[in-house]
């Protein structure tokens, strides 16, 4: 397994990989800490276009990752990390709705807990993922992550992101018009 450490507007990120496909994104610091395991190399070679990606997602020009991921998983976590990906930039959905996308609408607390062991976070956006007041809920790079991913995205309503992203659509609507 290869890894490498990023800076982000959102703190520092721990990549690993097998080389060919990304396997984990995990928070160095935070609620659950991860680091890398004994005889991980360390190399940003393999992590070249994640990286890439990644800048481009927090300077807000890069809306879908297009990655080779391998996150481990059961069978269910699988399809629940796959429904994860269908969730458009900017967009949320609750545990139940996403339960329903599923076609299991009484999993809800079974979706939350695999959103929870979603093992790459962000480019697997489960921070898309709320309750269903619109409340914030489990992260585990910390809420206030979760709140900054989705103030960047404008998908909190009355964030100033949000709000300058929707004036300055309706300016581009006008312009077209």
């Amino acid at each position: 397994m290869f890894y490498c450490h990023v800076s982000t507007p959102v703190g520092a990120l721990l990549l690993a990989g097998d080389g060919t496909s990304l396997r984990l994104v995990a928070f160095p610091k935070g609620p659950h800490p991860q680091k890398p395991e004994a005889g991980w190399e360390r190399s940003e070679a393999p992590f070249r276009d994640a990286l890439r990606q990644l800048e481009g997602y927090f300077a807000g020009e890069l809306r879908r990752f297009d990655l080779p991921l391998a996150p481990e998983g059961t069978a269910f976590q699988q399809t629940v990390w796959r429904a994860l990906q269908t969730i458009p930039y900017g967009e949320t959905l609750s545990y139940g709705g996403l339960a329903r996308r599923i076609g299991r609408p009484s999993a809800s607390r079974a979706v939350g807990a695999a959103n929870g062991r979603n093992p790459i976070p962000i480019i697997i956006p489960c921070h898309r993922v709320i309750g269903a007041g619109g409340s914030l809920t489990g992260f585990g790079g910390g809420l206030s992550t979760k709140r900054k991913l989705l103030e960047l995205e404008g998908a909190l309503p009355g964030s100033l992101w949000s709000v300058a992203s929707r004036a300055v659509d309706r300016g581009a609507e006008r312009t077209r018009a």
